[in-house]
Protein backbone atom coordinates (compact mmCIF):
# COMPACT_ATOMS: atom_id res chain seq x y z
CA UNK A 1 0.00 0.00 0.00
CA UNK A 2 1.51 3.09 -1.19
CA UNK A 3 -1.46 5.81 0.01
CA UNK A 4 -3.20 5.90 3.19
CA UNK A 5 -6.15 6.32 1.74
CA UNK A 6 -6.40 3.84 -1.56
CA UNK A 7 -5.19 0.76 0.27
CA UNK A 8 -4.01 -0.98 -3.14
CA UNK A 9 -1.04 -2.96 -3.84
CA UNK A 10 1.35 -2.80 -7.18
CA UNK A 11 -0.50 -6.27 -7.91
CA UNK A 12 -4.10 -4.88 -7.06
CA UNK A 13 -3.57 -2.20 -9.92
CA UNK A 14 -1.52 -4.89 -12.20
CA UNK A 15 -4.61 -7.04 -12.07
CA UNK A 16 -7.02 -4.38 -12.61
CA UNK A 17 -5.41 -2.90 -15.71
CA UNK A 18 -4.82 -6.04 -17.21
CA UNK A 19 -8.61 -6.34 -17.13
CA UNK A 20 -9.68 -3.90 -18.63
CA UNK A 21 -6.98 -3.80 -21.04
CA UNK A 22 -4.58 -0.88 -20.47
CA UNK A 23 -0.71 -0.92 -19.88
CA UNK A 24 -0.24 1.98 -17.02
CA UNK A 25 -2.12 4.57 -14.83
CA UNK A 26 -1.37 6.99 -17.22
CA UNK A 27 -2.51 5.47 -20.17
CA UNK A 28 -5.92 4.95 -18.38
CA UNK A 29 -6.56 8.95 -17.99
CA UNK A 30 -5.22 9.53 -21.67
CA UNK A 31 -8.49 10.08 -22.91
CA UNK A 32 -8.49 13.30 -20.68
CA UNK A 33 -7.52 16.61 -22.40
CA UNK A 34 -4.02 17.64 -21.34
CA UNK A 35 -5.75 21.52 -20.92
CA UNK A 36 -7.97 20.14 -17.68
CA UNK A 37 -5.26 17.88 -16.18
CA UNK A 38 -3.90 19.38 -13.11
CA UNK A 39 -0.68 19.77 -12.81
CA UNK A 40 0.29 20.96 -9.65
CA UNK A 41 -0.43 19.46 -5.84
CA UNK A 42 -3.94 20.36 -4.50
CA UNK A 43 -3.78 23.70 -2.73
CA UNK A 44 -5.27 22.14 0.96
CA UNK A 45 -4.05 23.29 3.98
CA UNK A 46 -1.78 21.66 6.58
CA UNK A 47 -3.59 19.29 8.96
CA UNK A 48 -4.96 20.99 12.24
CA UNK A 49 -5.84 19.12 15.58
CA UNK A 50 -9.14 18.23 16.49
CA UNK A 51 -9.86 21.08 18.43
CA UNK A 52 -8.69 23.75 16.03
CA UNK A 53 -10.65 21.98 13.55
CA UNK A 54 -13.87 22.40 14.68
CA UNK A 55 -12.91 25.91 15.88
CA UNK A 56 -12.49 26.15 12.09
CA UNK A 57 -15.70 24.73 10.88
CA UNK A 58 -18.03 26.59 13.48
CA UNK A 59 -16.48 30.26 11.95
CA UNK A 60 -17.44 28.84 8.71
CA UNK A 61 -20.42 28.16 10.02
CA UNK A 62 -21.24 31.60 11.10
CA UNK A 63 -20.80 33.19 7.77
CA UNK A 64 -24.39 31.51 6.98
CA UNK A 65 -27.58 33.20 7.79
CA UNK A 66 -29.42 31.16 10.76
CA UNK A 67 -33.23 31.54 9.95
CA UNK A 68 -33.42 31.29 13.84
CA UNK A 69 -31.27 34.54 13.84
CA UNK A 70 -32.81 36.37 10.93
CA UNK A 71 -35.74 37.48 8.91
CA UNK A 72 -36.70 34.76 6.75
CA UNK A 73 -39.22 34.59 4.14
CA UNK A 74 -38.03 32.17 1.73
CA UNK A 75 -40.55 29.61 0.52
CA UNK A 76 -40.59 28.85 -3.17
CA UNK A 77 -41.50 24.81 -2.82
CA UNK A 78 -39.57 24.41 0.97
CA UNK A 79 -41.67 25.81 3.82
CA UNK A 80 -40.49 26.55 6.84
CA UNK A 81 -42.79 25.32 9.51
CA UNK A 82 -43.08 24.23 13.49
CA UNK A 83 -42.72 21.04 14.41
CA UNK A 84 -43.72 19.05 17.24
CA UNK A 85 -40.54 18.83 19.41
CA UNK A 86 -41.83 14.87 19.89
CA UNK A 87 -41.17 14.22 15.79
CA UNK A 88 -37.52 14.68 16.20
CA UNK A 89 -37.38 12.55 18.92
CA UNK A 90 -39.01 9.57 18.05
CA UNK A 91 -37.13 9.26 14.36
CA UNK A 92 -33.84 8.84 16.64
CA UNK A 93 -35.37 5.50 17.62
CA UNK A 94 -33.00 2.84 16.24
CA UNK A 95 -35.63 0.89 14.62
CA UNK A 96 -37.12 3.90 12.45
CA UNK A 97 -33.60 5.74 10.98
CA UNK A 98 -31.95 2.49 10.40
CA UNK A 99 -34.49 1.09 8.27
CA UNK A 100 -34.35 2.68 4.37
CA UNK A 101 -37.01 0.73 2.86
CA UNK A 102 -38.57 -2.44 2.59
CA UNK A 103 -36.23 -5.15 0.30
CA UNK A 104 -37.59 -7.47 2.48
CA UNK A 105 -40.85 -6.32 3.38
CA UNK A 106 -42.94 -8.90 5.69
CA UNK A 107 -40.29 -9.51 7.94
CA UNK A 108 -40.33 -5.23 8.83
CA UNK A 109 -44.02 -5.64 10.09
CA UNK A 110 -43.40 -2.25 12.03
CA UNK A 111 -41.72 -0.29 9.25
CA UNK A 112 -45.10 -1.90 6.78
CA UNK A 113 -47.43 -0.64 9.26
CA UNK A 114 -45.82 2.70 9.37
CA UNK A 115 -46.20 3.21 5.51
CA UNK A 116 -49.84 1.92 5.79
CA UNK A 117 -50.52 4.25 8.19
CA UNK A 118 -49.14 7.54 6.26
CA UNK A 119 -50.83 5.99 3.00
CA UNK A 120 -53.99 5.95 4.63
CA UNK A 121 -53.38 10.30 6.11
CA UNK A 122 -52.01 11.07 2.82
CA UNK A 123 -55.28 9.86 1.09
CA UNK A 124 -57.77 11.72 3.56
CA UNK A 125 -55.40 15.01 2.74
CA UNK A 126 -55.07 14.37 -1.03
CA UNK A 127 -58.70 12.72 -1.34
CA UNK A 128 -57.74 9.91 -3.07
CA UNK A 129 -58.17 6.67 -3.32
CA UNK A 130 -54.87 5.47 -3.20
CA UNK A 131 -51.57 6.75 -2.43
CA UNK A 132 -48.34 5.25 -2.83
CA UNK A 133 -45.62 5.00 -0.11
CA UNK A 134 -43.69 8.41 -0.48
CA UNK A 135 -40.81 9.43 -3.21
CA UNK A 136 -38.12 11.08 -3.54
CA UNK A 137 -39.32 14.74 -3.42
CA UNK A 138 -42.25 16.46 -5.00
CA UNK A 139 -40.12 16.94 -8.17
CA UNK A 140 -40.09 13.71 -8.90
CA UNK A 141 -43.17 12.65 -7.75
CA UNK A 142 -44.27 15.18 -10.26
CA UNK A 143 -42.28 13.96 -13.37
CA UNK A 144 -43.23 10.40 -12.28
CA UNK A 145 -47.20 11.69 -12.40
CA UNK A 146 -46.74 12.72 -15.95
CA UNK A 147 -45.42 9.77 -17.03
CA UNK A 148 -48.07 7.63 -15.47
CA UNK A 149 -50.35 9.38 -17.39
CA UNK A 150 -49.01 8.82 -20.72
CA UNK A 151 -48.88 5.49 -20.05
CA UNK A 152 -52.29 5.08 -19.17
CA UNK A 153 -53.87 7.06 -22.18
CA UNK A 154 -51.12 5.85 -24.61
CA UNK A 155 -50.30 9.50 -25.64
CA UNK A 156 -46.79 11.22 -25.71
CA UNK A 157 -48.10 14.58 -24.99
CA UNK A 158 -48.05 16.97 -21.60
CA UNK A 159 -49.57 20.03 -20.91
CA UNK A 160 -47.92 21.79 -18.14
CA UNK A 161 -49.50 25.18 -16.53
CA UNK A 162 -46.14 28.02 -16.51
CA UNK A 163 -47.69 28.66 -12.78
CA UNK A 164 -45.89 25.48 -11.97
CA UNK A 165 -43.00 25.53 -10.05
CA UNK A 166 -39.89 26.21 -12.63
CA UNK A 167 -37.31 23.48 -10.90
CA UNK A 168 -40.41 20.91 -11.15
CA UNK A 169 -40.80 21.43 -14.53
CA UNK A 170 -37.01 21.23 -15.62
CA UNK A 171 -36.84 17.69 -13.56
CA UNK A 172 -40.22 16.97 -16.09
CA UNK A 173 -38.33 18.17 -19.10
CA UNK A 174 -35.42 16.28 -17.97
CA UNK A 175 -37.19 12.77 -17.67
CA UNK A 176 -39.14 13.54 -20.80
CA UNK A 177 -35.84 14.37 -22.99
CA UNK A 178 -35.43 10.90 -24.16
CA UNK A 179 -38.76 9.15 -23.72
CA UNK A 180 -40.20 10.81 -27.19
CA UNK A 181 -42.50 13.14 -24.92
CA UNK A 182 -43.63 15.90 -25.57
CA UNK A 183 -43.73 18.92 -22.99
CA UNK A 184 -46.03 22.04 -23.79
CA UNK A 185 -46.04 24.54 -21.41
CA UNK A 186 -49.40 27.01 -21.15
CA UNK A 187 -49.28 30.59 -19.88
CA UNK A 188 -51.26 31.88 -16.51
CA UNK A 189 -53.77 34.77 -16.66
CA UNK A 190 -53.40 38.03 -15.14
CA UNK A 191 -55.48 36.30 -12.12
CA UNK A 192 -51.85 34.34 -11.86
CA UNK A 193 -53.91 31.57 -12.45
CA UNK A 194 -53.71 29.30 -15.28
CA UNK A 195 -55.42 30.84 -18.14
CA UNK A 196 -58.17 28.43 -18.82
CA UNK A 197 -59.66 29.82 -22.25
CA UNK A 198 -56.42 28.80 -23.87
CA UNK A 199 -57.05 25.42 -22.00
CA UNK A 200 -59.16 23.45 -24.41
CA UNK A 201 -56.80 23.99 -27.57
CA UNK A 202 -53.63 23.41 -25.64
CA UNK A 203 -55.59 19.80 -24.29
CA UNK A 204 -56.36 18.35 -27.63
CA UNK A 205 -54.22 15.01 -28.40
CA UNK A 206 -52.93 15.63 -24.67
CA UNK A 207 -52.10 13.02 -22.28
CA UNK A 208 -52.69 15.26 -19.09
CA UNK A 209 -52.59 18.74 -17.99
CA UNK A 210 -50.16 19.27 -14.85
CA UNK A 211 -51.09 22.49 -12.37
CA UNK A 212 -50.09 23.64 -9.20
CA UNK A 213 -52.87 24.24 -6.20
CA UNK A 214 -51.92 26.68 -4.80
CA UNK A 215 -49.29 27.50 -7.41
CA UNK A 216 -45.72 28.72 -7.83
CA UNK A 217 -46.88 32.06 -7.13
CA UNK A 218 -49.45 31.15 -4.31
CA UNK A 219 -52.05 31.65 -6.40
CA UNK A 220 -55.00 28.92 -5.49
CA UNK A 221 -56.24 27.45 -8.69
CA UNK A 222 -59.46 26.04 -9.22
CA UNK A 223 -59.61 22.71 -10.20
CA UNK A 224 -62.68 22.06 -11.62
CA UNK A 225 -62.41 23.65 -14.73
CA UNK A 226 -59.19 22.41 -15.15
CA UNK A 227 -60.82 19.49 -14.72
CA UNK A 228 -63.62 19.14 -17.46
CA UNK A 229 -61.15 20.66 -20.05
CA UNK A 230 -59.18 17.34 -19.17
CA UNK A 231 -62.02 15.44 -20.23
CA UNK A 232 -63.36 16.82 -22.42
CA UNK A 233 -60.14 16.13 -24.47
CA UNK A 234 -59.55 12.69 -23.28
CA UNK A 235 -56.49 14.01 -20.89
CA UNK A 236 -55.88 13.23 -16.84
CA UNK A 237 -55.48 15.95 -14.64
CA UNK A 238 -52.63 16.33 -12.04
CA UNK A 239 -52.04 18.33 -9.38
CA UNK A 240 -49.37 19.49 -7.61
CA UNK A 241 -49.06 20.18 -4.38
CA UNK A 242 -45.75 21.74 -3.09
CA UNK A 243 -47.74 23.55 0.69
CA UNK A 244 -49.39 20.80 2.13
CA UNK A 245 -50.65 23.01 4.62
CA UNK A 246 -52.82 24.77 2.54
CA UNK A 247 -54.65 21.89 2.22
CA UNK A 248 -56.15 22.50 5.99
CA UNK A 249 -58.57 24.92 4.65
CA UNK A 250 -58.89 24.22 0.88
CA UNK A 251 -60.76 21.34 -0.77
CA UNK A 252 -58.63 17.94 -1.49
CA UNK A 253 -57.72 18.05 -5.29
CA UNK A 254 -58.90 14.28 -5.29
CA UNK A 255 -62.24 15.47 -4.12
CA UNK A 256 -62.80 18.13 -7.20
CA UNK A 257 -62.39 15.33 -9.42
CA UNK A 258 -58.39 15.75 -10.06
CA UNK A 259 -56.75 12.29 -11.60
CA UNK A 260 -53.44 12.26 -10.02
CA UNK A 261 -51.86 14.16 -7.42
CA UNK A 262 -48.18 14.68 -6.54
CA UNK A 263 -47.44 16.20 -3.78
CA UNK A 264 -44.30 17.33 -1.57
CA UNK A 265 -44.44 17.00 2.55
CA UNK A 266 -41.59 18.48 3.54
CA UNK A 267 -43.73 21.38 5.23
CA UNK A 268 -45.25 18.47 7.81
CA UNK A 269 -42.36 18.09 10.27
CA UNK A 270 -39.08 17.68 7.57
CA UNK A 271 -36.56 20.47 8.24
CA UNK A 272 -35.60 22.78 5.12
CA UNK A 273 -32.34 20.90 5.56
CA UNK A 274 -30.60 22.37 2.23
CA UNK A 275 -33.06 21.32 -0.31
CA UNK A 276 -33.54 17.67 0.79
CA UNK A 277 -34.60 14.86 1.77
CA UNK A 278 -37.28 15.54 1.55
CA UNK A 279 -41.07 13.74 1.05
CA UNK A 280 -42.95 13.15 -2.44
CA UNK A 281 -45.89 11.34 -2.85
CA UNK A 282 -48.62 10.64 -5.14
CA UNK A 283 -52.18 10.06 -4.85
CA UNK A 284 -54.61 8.93 -7.58
CA UNK A 285 -58.11 7.72 -8.10
CA UNK A 286 -58.54 4.16 -8.35
CA UNK A 287 -57.93 3.41 -11.90
CA UNK A 288 -54.84 4.47 -12.46
CA UNK A 289 -53.41 1.99 -9.47
CA UNK A 290 -51.72 -0.38 -12.00
CA UNK A 291 -49.42 2.50 -13.20
CA UNK A 292 -48.61 3.51 -9.78
CA UNK A 293 -44.88 3.59 -9.12
CA UNK A 294 -43.44 2.70 -5.99
CA UNK A 295 -44.77 0.52 -3.94
CA UNK A 296 -48.23 0.23 -1.91
CA UNK A 297 -48.61 -1.36 1.40
CA UNK A 298 -51.82 -3.34 1.97
CA UNK A 299 -53.19 -4.59 5.10
CA UNK A 300 -53.95 -9.14 5.16
CA UNK A 301 -54.67 -11.59 7.43
CA UNK A 302 -53.12 -14.99 7.87
CA UNK A 303 -54.81 -18.41 8.06
CA UNK A 304 -55.20 -17.51 11.94
CA UNK A 305 -57.22 -14.54 11.56
CA UNK A 306 -53.77 -12.28 12.52
CA UNK A 307 -53.48 -8.91 10.59
CA UNK A 308 -50.06 -8.44 8.81
CA UNK A 309 -49.04 -5.65 6.05
CA UNK A 310 -47.49 -6.78 2.87
CA UNK A 311 -46.59 -5.40 -0.19
CA UNK A 312 -49.82 -5.46 -2.41
CA UNK A 313 -47.99 -3.64 -5.35
CA UNK A 314 -44.36 -2.85 -6.23
CA UNK A 315 -43.68 -1.81 -9.96
CA UNK A 316 -40.27 -0.71 -9.40
CA UNK A 317 -37.71 -3.07 -11.54
CA UNK A 318 -36.21 -4.69 -8.64
CA UNK A 319 -39.82 -6.64 -8.61
CA UNK A 320 -40.88 -7.53 -11.55
CA UNK A 321 -39.54 -7.45 -14.96
CA UNK A 322 -38.37 -4.69 -16.41
CA UNK A 323 -40.00 -3.46 -19.51
CA UNK A 324 -43.02 -4.06 -17.03
CA UNK A 325 -41.57 -1.48 -14.60
CA UNK A 326 -43.34 1.65 -13.97
CA UNK A 327 -39.98 2.97 -13.01
CA UNK A 328 -36.98 2.53 -11.99
CA UNK A 329 -35.74 5.65 -10.51
CA UNK A 330 -38.34 6.23 -7.08
CA UNK A 331 -37.87 4.79 -4.38
CA UNK A 332 -39.49 5.02 -0.40
CA UNK A 333 -38.47 7.99 1.97
CA UNK A 334 -39.34 5.85 4.66
CA UNK A 335 -37.61 8.32 7.84
CA UNK A 336 -39.29 11.39 5.95
CA UNK A 337 -42.78 9.61 5.28
CA UNK A 338 -42.30 8.63 9.10
CA UNK A 339 -42.05 12.56 10.37
CA UNK A 340 -44.79 13.74 8.02
CA UNK A 341 -47.10 10.86 9.19
CA UNK A 342 -46.34 11.97 12.79
CA UNK A 343 -46.85 15.77 12.18
CA UNK A 344 -50.46 14.57 10.51
CA UNK A 345 -51.32 12.71 13.27
CA UNK A 346 -50.55 15.30 15.78
CA UNK A 347 -52.58 18.27 14.07
CA UNK A 348 -55.64 16.06 13.00
CA UNK A 349 -58.35 17.05 11.81
CA UNK A 350 -58.74 20.31 13.46
CA UNK A 351 -55.32 21.52 14.52
CA UNK A 352 -54.08 21.54 10.73
CA UNK A 353 -57.18 24.07 10.11
CA UNK A 354 -56.09 25.78 12.65
CA UNK A 355 -52.57 25.94 11.53
CA UNK A 356 -54.10 26.91 7.67
CA UNK A 357 -55.62 29.53 8.97
CA UNK A 358 -52.75 31.32 11.27
CA UNK A 359 -51.05 31.38 7.81
CA UNK A 360 -53.44 32.78 5.84
CA UNK A 361 -54.11 35.64 8.54
CA UNK A 362 -50.29 36.02 8.91
CA UNK A 363 -49.54 36.35 4.75
CA UNK A 364 -52.50 38.42 3.73
CA UNK A 365 -51.55 41.03 6.98
CA UNK A 366 -47.97 41.02 5.48
CA UNK A 367 -49.04 41.99 1.60
CA UNK A 368 -51.34 44.60 3.55
CA UNK A 369 -48.02 45.86 5.63
CA UNK A 370 -46.34 45.92 2.39
CA UNK A 371 -48.38 47.80 0.38
CA UNK A 372 -49.17 50.21 2.67
CA UNK A 373 -45.02 50.61 3.16
CA UNK A 374 -44.11 51.32 -0.44
CA UNK A 375 -47.43 52.76 -1.18
CA UNK A 376 -45.51 55.92 -2.88
CA UNK A 377 -43.36 53.75 -5.14
CA UNK A 378 -46.31 51.80 -6.68
CA UNK A 379 -45.17 48.43 -4.74
CA UNK A 380 -48.55 46.46 -4.81
CA UNK A 381 -49.35 43.17 -5.01
CA UNK A 382 -48.79 41.18 -8.49
CA UNK A 383 -51.52 39.32 -8.99
CA UNK A 384 -55.18 39.67 -8.27
CA UNK A 385 -56.04 36.12 -7.98
CA UNK A 386 -57.00 34.45 -3.98
CA UNK A 387 -53.58 33.49 -2.43
CA UNK A 388 -52.44 31.52 1.00
CA UNK A 389 -49.27 32.13 2.60
CA UNK A 390 -46.85 32.48 -0.66
CA UNK A 391 -47.71 35.66 -2.56
CA UNK A 392 -46.07 38.28 -5.50
CA UNK A 393 -44.90 41.68 -4.78
CA UNK A 394 -44.54 44.14 -7.94
CA UNK A 395 -43.33 47.67 -9.07
CA UNK A 396 -39.75 47.17 -7.10
CA UNK A 397 -37.99 48.02 -10.27
CA UNK A 398 -34.97 45.82 -9.78
CA UNK A 399 -36.12 42.87 -7.43
CA UNK A 400 -32.78 41.75 -7.03
CA UNK A 401 -31.20 45.19 -5.98
CA UNK A 402 -34.16 45.10 -3.33
CA UNK A 403 -33.71 41.51 -2.32
CA UNK A 404 -29.87 42.18 -1.74
CA UNK A 405 -29.84 45.29 0.28
CA UNK A 406 -32.57 43.42 2.31
CA UNK A 407 -30.19 40.71 2.60
CA UNK A 408 -27.47 43.16 4.00
CA UNK A 409 -29.92 43.78 6.73
CA UNK A 410 -30.66 40.22 7.56
CA UNK A 411 -33.46 39.89 5.73
CA UNK A 412 -34.09 36.71 3.44
CA UNK A 413 -36.90 38.74 0.75
CA UNK A 414 -38.25 35.86 -0.97
CA UNK A 415 -37.26 34.88 -4.24
CA UNK A 416 -36.88 37.19 -7.14
CA UNK A 417 -38.82 36.02 -9.97
CA UNK A 418 -36.70 37.66 -13.15
CA UNK A 419 -34.34 34.62 -12.66
CA UNK A 420 -37.53 32.40 -13.45
CA UNK A 421 -39.84 34.89 -15.23
CA UNK A 422 -38.55 37.57 -17.62
CA UNK A 423 -41.87 39.68 -17.30
CA UNK A 424 -41.94 39.30 -13.41
CA UNK A 425 -38.30 40.92 -13.17
CA UNK A 426 -39.53 43.73 -10.75
CA UNK A 427 -41.11 41.05 -8.82
CA UNK A 428 -40.65 38.95 -5.25
CA UNK A 429 -42.00 35.87 -4.67
CA UNK A 430 -42.41 35.71 -0.47
CA UNK A 431 -43.52 33.32 2.04
CA UNK A 432 -44.94 33.93 5.71
CA UNK A 433 -45.83 31.09 7.99
CA UNK A 434 -46.72 31.37 11.31
CA UNK A 435 -42.78 30.69 12.46
CA UNK A 436 -42.57 34.99 10.93
CA UNK A 437 -43.11 37.35 14.27
CA UNK A 438 -45.04 40.48 13.76
CA UNK A 439 -42.01 42.73 14.49
CA UNK A 440 -40.28 41.06 11.33
CA UNK A 441 -43.05 40.90 8.93
CA UNK A 442 -43.30 45.12 10.20
CA UNK A 443 -39.26 45.06 9.33
CA UNK A 444 -39.71 43.06 6.34
CA UNK A 445 -43.00 45.94 5.00
CA UNK A 446 -40.89 48.63 6.05
CA UNK A 447 -37.29 47.49 4.26
CA UNK A 448 -39.28 46.83 0.74
CA UNK A 449 -40.61 50.34 1.22
CA UNK A 450 -38.13 51.79 1.80
CA UNK A 451 -35.82 49.99 -0.66
CA UNK A 452 -38.39 50.81 -3.68
CA UNK A 453 -38.46 54.12 -3.28
CA UNK A 454 -34.34 55.09 -3.07
CA UNK A 455 -33.12 52.42 -5.77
Amino acid sequence: MTHRFLPNTDEDIRRMLDAIGVRTVDELFAPVPERVRLKRELAIPPPMSESDLLAHLESLAEQNLDPSRGSVFLGAGVYRHAAPSFIDQMLLRSEFYTAYTPYQPEISQGTLQAIFEFQTLVCQLLGTDIANASMYDGSTAMAEAALMATRITRRERVVVARSVHPHYRAVLDTYAENLGIEVVETDYAASGALDTAKLQQALAGAAAIVFQYPNFFGVIEDPEPIVSAARAAGALSVAVVTEPVALGLLSPPGRLGVDIVAAELQSFGVPAAFGGPHCGVIGASEKCLRQMPGRLVGMAKDTKGRVGYVLTLATREQHIRREKATSNICTNSGLMALAASMFMAAFGKQGLPELARLNLDKAHHALVAIQDAGAGAGVRGRFAGAFFNEFVVGGLGDADAVHARLLGEGIVAGVPLGRFYPELRDCLLLSVTEVNARSDIEALAAGIGKSALSI
